[in-house]
């Protein structure tokens, strides 16, 4: 299982504009609602749910929002990047730069979590965490997650 297998370009993020919580969600979720056409207000809603019972802002500069919809076809990731960062709730209290967004089937809790896990394996490795950050347009997403997907 790569990470790319779930990954559309359209849902990658360079340039997230948000300055608050919600605004990182709504941003993070227009492509998804686009491509599943799940409605946009329902994608935010879920995740709003799941903030609620504590943080995916897991610190060192990384959230991975995530949730379950029984009406999603298939597992969907999208990637954002917060150049200024935000203020994500993040367990360390820093701001949030790199969003792993992670979205799936509510039958789904295997896949969901494997995936959950390999994400913050990568994201536990600071010269990619680094080089994720610089990138500057979506190939370039692509390309590092491949690079480091392929190392694990």
């Amino acid at each position: 299982m790569n990470i790319l297998d779930f990954l559309d370009p359209k849902n990658i993020n360079t340039e997230l504009k948000a300055t608050d919580k919600k605004g990182v969600l709504e941003e993070l979720t227009l492509p998804v609602s686009e491509i599943t056409k799940i409605e946009h207000k329902q994608l935010v809603t879920v995740l709003i749910e799941r903030e609620r019972l504590g943080s995916t802002g897991i610190g060192n500069g990384i959230g991975i929002p995530h949730g379950k919809l029984k009406n999603l076809p298939t597992l969907i990731l999208g990637v954002g990047l917060s150049r200024k960062g935000v203020n994500f709730d993040a367990m360390d209290n820093k701001p949030t730069h790199i969003f792993f967004l992670l979205l799936t089937p509510d039958n789904s809790t295997d896949l969901h979590l494997k995936l959950l896990a390999r994400i913050s394996k990568i994201l536990k490795e600071n010269s990619f965490k680094e080089k994720l950050l610089a990138a500057k347009d979506k190939d370039e997403v692509m390309r590092l997650i491949q690079d480091i997907d392929e190392d694990f």
